[in-house]
C-alpha cells in the first residue's frame, strides 16, 4: 500500500515528489475487451496514470437499476489500470458533459422540470447521493492506500462555468468523504477567475482545463491555488465533431510544442483524449449555443491513439516530449494487424418500422414526449388523422422527424435546420417517425424535453388523437437479420427509406473494420446485433468503426436501418477510416 497526498508544491506519492502523467480513457466509450490493450499503450507512451469520468446514464438508465457489469464494469477497468502497473484518477461527476447524453445525467432524473440540476435541491441531491455511493463501493477498495491504483478523486466538473451553489459543493464533499474516500479531492474549471472562484472549496485542490498558452492559465491557477502542484487535468490535444460541421484536428507538432511548455512549467498533465473510442449505440451528446449541433458517433478526438486504439503521428510526438521528463519504457505498440477490405451488397428486406413499433398508451391530444414516456433516445412513431391537405406544422421538432400521409413519406423536418412546417397532401392519417438525436450536454439546456414539443396544428387547427409507439431499434435489427431475403437493390440506383437491409460478410477471424457510409443517407447500423451508432450523409463522418470483439471468425451479419435514401446499396469495409474536410 503506499500513501498520496499533497504537499506544498509538489503531489507526494509515499512522501516523495511526483508528476502525474496521465490519459483520459473513457472505459464506456472503449469495448470491455480492448481496455488492457488501450492501457497498455498509455504506459507505452509514457504515462504513469489513466483519467476516467463515470458515466451515470450508463451505469442507471432507469431509476434504481445499476449496472456495474461488462461495458459498465468500472471495478475490472480500474484493476486493469493496477494490473498494467499505473494510477488512475476518477470523475464521477454527477455532471461529466464529455459531449456525452445528457452530460451524463440519466434522463429519468432530468424529466423532472421542477428539479433544479446541479444545485442543493434536496430532491436532486438525495439521487445524486445515492448514485455516489454506488460508485464509492467501487472505487474505495481500489484506493491507493487500500494497494488499489486510485490517486485523486473530482468533485463535480467544471462547475464554475455553470454555478456557484456552494452549499451543493459542500454536500458532494460530504458523500465522497462519508463514503470512505480518503485520496486528494480535486476540482477542475477554465483558467478564468470567476470560474475558479465559484468552482470550488476551501480544502479542494484546484485543477484547469486548456490546451493552449501554458504559462499564462497556470499563472491564473496559480493565482487562486497558492500552494500544491499545478496541473492541467484536461489538456485539450484535439477536439470533437458534430454533425455537418467539419473535421477538427491540431498538428501534431503544435500539440507537442505546447504539451513541452507545460511539463517545462513543472505541471501536471491529463492528456483530453489520450483515446476518443466511440459514442457507441446512442449515447452522443449535442452541443447549444444558439444552434443543435448533435456530436458525431465518432469520438476520435484526434487523439494520440485513433478510434481504432492505433498510434498517431501525434502519439510519437507526445512520446518524444514525455521523454525529456520522464522514463519512458523502450518497448513500443506493436504495428496494426492489417484489416480487411471488402465490399458486399446490401439486401433489401419488407420488414418496417412498424413490425418493430411497441404501441404505448392510449389517444392523446398531442404526441408524447421521449420525456413523458421515459424514454431516453431512439425513436417514436406517433399517428393520428389528418383532417385533410394543408400546412402541417409541428410546434418544434426534436431533433428530426419524417412526414407521411398514409405511409407514403411528403418529407422531413429538421431541428438543425430550424425546420417546423411543411405541405401535405390530403389523406387518413399522418405518420410522425420522430429520432432523438443526443441531448445536450453542456449549459442551461441539460434536461431539456425532447420530441415534438407544443403540439401539431395543421393550418392554425389542432391535430388530435395521436397514437404513439416507440419503435424498437433491436427488435427491428433482429427481424432484418431473419427475415428472407429480398431484392438487391442496383448498387447505384436510388433507394428510399425507411427500409431495413442487410449483408452477409465472412472474416477469416475477428477483426477491428470500418464500415463506409457513404453514399446512404441516414440512420443506425447494427454489426451481429451490435448497435455502431448513427450515420450521416451530412458528414463530417463517412465511416463506423466496428470493434474486432464484435466480430467473429466465419459468417457475420450487418443490418442497415436506412431513414432518408440510399445512393448506393453496397456495404463496403475499409481498413481505416475516411473524414470528411478538416478544420485545425
Amino acid at each position: 500500500m503506499s500513501t498520496f497526498t499533497i504537499g506544498e508544491t509538489d503531489f507526494l506519492l509515499d512522501g516523495h515528489p511526483h508528476r502525474i502523467l496521465s490519459g483520459a480513457l473513457h472505459y464506456f466509450r472503449v469495448h470491455p475487451d480492448d481496455w488492457a490493450d488501450r492501457i497498455r499503450k498509455a504506459r507505452l507512451l509514457g504515462l504513469n496514470t489513466i483519467e476516467t469520468y463515470v458515466a451515470w446514464n450508463a451505469h442507471e438508465p432507469a431509476r434504481g437499476a445499476w449496472d456495474a457489469t461488462g461495458a459498465n464494469d468500472l471495478g475490472r477497468f480500474l484493476d486493469l489500470v493496477a494490473a498494467e502497473g499505473m494510477h488512475a484518477i476518477v470523475r464521477p461527476g454527477p455532471y461529466i458533459c464529455a459531449e456525452w447524453h445528457n452530460g451524463g445525467l440519466p434522463v429519468w432524473l432530468t424529466a423532472d422540470a421542477d428539479m433544479r440540476l446541479r444545485s442543493s435541491d434536496p430532491r436532486y441531491l438525495a439521487e445524486v447521493t445515492a448514485y455516489l455511493r454506488r460508485v464509492y463501493d467501487v472505487v474505495r477498495p481500489r484506493q491507493v492506500d487500500h494497494g488499489g491504483p486510485v490517486i485523486l478523486v473530482q468533485i463535480e466538473n467544471e462547475y464554475g462555468a455553470y454555478g456557484c451553489d456552494r452549499r451543493y459543493l459542500e454536500t458532494l464533499v460530504e458523500a465522497t468523504r462519508g463514503a470512505g474516500i480518503t485520496v486528494p479531492l480535486t476540482t477542475i474549471d477554465q483558467p478564468e477567475p470567476a470560474m475558479l472562484r465559484a468552482g470550488s472549496l476551501p480544502g479542494l485542490h484546484l485543477t484547469g482545463s486548456f490546451g493552449s498558452r501554458a504559462g499564462e492559465r497556470l499563472a491564473t491557477l496559480r493565482d487562486h491555488q497558492p500552494t500544491g502542484p499545478l496541473m492541467c487535468a484536461e489538456f485539450w490535444d484535439g477536439w470533437f465533431d458534430w454533425w455537418g460541421g467539419l473535421h477538427h484536428t491540431t498538428s501534431a507538432a503544435d500539440a507537442a510544442a505546447e504539451l513541452d511548455a507545460l511539463l517545462a512549467a513543472g505541471a501536471s498533465v491529463n492528456l483530453y483524449m489520450l483515446h476518443g473510442g466511440t459514442n457507441p449505440g446512442l449515447t452522443n451528446g449535442a452541443n447549444h449555443k444558439g444552434r443543435y449541433l448533435p456530436i458525431t458517433t465518432s469520438y476520435d478526438y484526434d487523439a494520440p491513439l485513433d478510434e481504432a486504439g492505433d498510434p498517431t503521428d501525434k502519439f510519437w510526438a507526445f512520446r518524444e516530449v514525455i521523454a525529456r521528463y520522464a522514463p519512458v519504457p523502450d518497448e513500443v505498440p506493436a504495428r496494426a494487424v492489417p484489416r480487411p477490405e471488402f465490399t458486399v451488397p446490401l439486401v433489401a428486406t419488407a420488414v418496417t418500422v412498424e413490425d418493430a413499433a411497441v404501441p404505448l398508451g392510449g389517444t392523446g391530444d398531442d404526441p408524447p414526449s421521449f420525456d413523458e414516456l421515459g424514454i431516453p433516445s431512439g425513436m417514436l412513431l406517433h399517428t393520428a388523422p389528418l383532417p385533410g391537405a394543408g400546412t402541417l406544422a409541428l410546434g418544434e421538432v426534436r431533433d428530426h422527424a419524417w412526414v407521411s400521409v398514409d405511409g407514403v413519406r411528403v418529407g422531413d423536418l429538421s431541428r438543425i435546420r430550424g425546420e417546423r412546417a411543411l405541405a401535405v397532401p390530403a389523406g387518413q392519417t399522418v405518420e410522425l417517425l420522430v429520432e432523438e438525436q443526443g441531448r445536450v450536454n453542456y449549459g442551461p439546456l441539460i434536461g431539456e424535453c425532447k420530441g415534438i414539443v407544443d403540439g401539431v396544428r395543421l393550418d392554425a387547427a389542432p391535430v388530435r388523437g395521436w397514437t404513439t409507439a416507440q419503435v424498437d431499434l433491436a427488435r427491428f435489427a433482429d427481424l432484418v437479420a431473419d427475415a428472407p431475403a429480398g431484392h438487391v437493390p442496383h448498387g447505384d440506383a436510388p433507394l428510399s427509406g425507411p427500409a431495413g437491409l442487410r449483408a452477409e460478410f465472412t472474416l477469416e477471424a475477428a477483426s477491428d473494420l470500418f464500415l463506409d457510409t457513404d453514399g446512404w443517407g441516414k440512420g443506425f447500423a447494427f454489426v451481429n446485433g451490435f448497435l455502431l451508432g448513427r450515420y450521416w450523409s451530412n458528414g463530417p463522418q463517412r465511416t463506423l468503426f466496428v470493434p474486432r470483439p464484435v466480430t467473429r471468425a466465419g459468417a457475420n451479419t450487418l443490418v442497415v436501418f436506412e431513414l432518408s435514401a440510399m445512393t448506393d446499396a453496397r456495404a463496403r469495409f475499409l481498413p481505416a477510416p475516411e473524414l470528411g474536410p478538416h478544420e485545425e
